[in-house]
């Protein structure tokens, strides 16, 4: 076994070993309020342990190299394992769940996009809505790091641009990593404390703020509540989610940098302000559809609440709704589908395409086109003021193209499958963008995917890793030229 091979090993280990000890937090909940879950979250932490020490002693007296190959062969396997391992405690917890909807909810959870298939959430063990939330937090703060610590290396995406300026292309990117986990972590941990307080200064249980919290941050999405963050909102949660979601689709290492002595960079970098200007847009947009149109939105809030509220979630991928917005009528769900391939910034917790690939690709159009009418003039392609590279160029442009041809094929197959039209879009749009909801009556804001038949359901599985690890860690891992020698 070589030494990138061992390192893989090592590190699947640890991660499902680290998943599994999780596990005790659920079960040490359920433990005097259901024997059966409290049973199902210890033996599956303990069998867990087990493997995951084993494939860790295995791959023992690793050097930490890592080649390109083996970094998107431990993104991806990280990803499907961890979904796997998580989803046994919930078939064995007397959930009545099918592997297949068991696997749909882990996934949905470590990837952070909040579409579940369960119902009647407020009535469940404390410790399967607690595990819920686990996984998502985990979720959210191991994307970061994978953002900015891997995929900038192997030029995923674009994300080179995110490469620190300390970095260098060597094969060691474990000890990088680990440097940029340990301040990401920090500052994830503050923002889930600080909105975790603030869950309770808006009249929240403390149950309820810790699941919450943890989903809030993580811009994942899942609820302690069948109506979401809207059954919370008298007491002005859902303007706490508000807040907190916006914070948390900023890029995570600004807040490094701000700690450091340049908190402007928050405000002045041109990632931030478009995502500012975003959101700010779709508030407008929401808000004046809903005072001019007057649907009936099933909710004493005010235009204003509900558009900020749910046109952020959707945008950051969230997945929160106070309201049933499939209600407000064909101008509203037209926008929130559009916002649903939008999402937030890089190196957040946040999904979808992101704003800085729409800002490389706007700058390359117009360098195009400007070339065009002027053959022999150079338009350079910049970004925070500096050069961008044409493989970087090349790479953006190509992540638009795998999404949307993503998008195109899964939303076709679901529809072959017997989905309607609106389903069948909708669903792919939101799996694929990380989001939760969807449109219509029965994957809407209201509904849930329980009923989807069970091909529907491995599509939307798949589609919520392939939109996760940015199109690119997947697909390459499909090509037969990936596993030759």
């Amino acid at each position: 076994m070589n030494q990138s091979a061992r390192t893989v090993l090592f590190v699947l280990g640890v991660l499902l070993s680290a998943l599994s000890a999780a596990m005790l937090a659920p079960a040490i909940v359920d433990l005097q309020d259901d024997a059966e879950a409290a049973h199902a979250f210890f033996g599956s932490a303990l069998i867990g342990m087990a493997v995951g020490g084993i494939m860790a002693f295995m791959g023992r007296g690793t050097d930490n190299s890592l080649n390109a190959r083996s970094a998107i062969i431990l993104t991806g396997g990280s990803w499907a394992m961890l979904s796997t391992a998580a989803a046994v405690p919930l078939m064995l917890a007397g959930l009545e769940l099918s592997w297949t909807d068991a696997l749909f909810e882990t996934t949905s959870g470590i990837t952070t996009t909040g579409a579940t298939v369960l119902t009647g959430l407020q009535d469940m063990p404390a410790g399967v809505l607690l595990w819920r939330s686990i996984l998502q937090w985990i979720g959210g703060v191991g994307i970061i790091v994978t953002a900015m610590a891997i995929w900038p290396l192997l030029g995923i995406g674009g994300m080179q641009l995110f490469r620190l300026e300390s970095s260098d292309t060597s094969e060691k990117v474990l000890p990088r990593a680990g440097q940029i986990a340990g301040a990401v972590s920090l500052v994830y941990l503050a923002l889930t404390f600080a909105c975790f307080l603030s869950y309770l200064a808006a009249d929240m249980a403390p149950f309820d703020a810790v699941n919450h919290a943890m989903t809030t941050v993580a811009t994942g999405g899942f609820s302690t509540h069948d109506r979401s963050i809207g059954a919370f909102a008298e007491g002005g949660a859902d303007l706490v989610a508000l807040v907190f979601m916006i914070l948390a689709a900023l890029p995570f290492m600004l807040y490094v940098r701000a700690a450091g002595g340049r908190p402007d960079l928050l405000i002045i970098d041109p990632q931030s302000r478009a995502f500012l200007a975003v959101a700010f847009i779709a508030f407008a947009a929401l808000t004046t559809w809903l005072l001019v149109n007057a649907p009936e939105t099933g909710s004493a809030l005010p235009a204003w609440r509900l558009a900020a509220v749910n046109g952020v979630s959707v945008l950051t991928g969230t997945g929160y709704a106070s309201a049933d917005f499939w209600l407000w009528g064909g101008g509203a769900a037209a926008i929130f589908f559009v916002l649903m391939f939008i999402g937030g910034c890089a190196g957040s917790t946040t999904c979808s395409v992101k704003i800085f690939r729409y800002q490389i690709a706007a700058s390359a159009m117009n360098a195009y086109i400007a070339q065009y009418a002027r053959p022999h003039a150079v338009k350079p392609i910049r970004y925070r003021g500096k050069l961008v590279p044409d493989d970087t160029v090349r790479s953006v442009l190509g992540f638009f193209f795998l999404f949307f041809g993503t998008f195109a094929v899964s939303a076709s197959l679901l529809a072959i499958i017997g989905l309607d039209t609106v389903t069948a879009v909708s669903g792919a749009a939101t799996t694929l963008a990380n989001v939760g909801p969807g449109l219509g009556d029965m994957i809407g804001p209201a509904g849930t995917f329980k009923e989807l038949p069970d091909p529907a359901k491995w599509i939307m599985t798949a589609n919520m890793l392939i939109g996760r690890l940015e199109i690119m860690t997947v697909l390459v891992m499909l090509a037969p030229g990936f596993w030759r020698r």
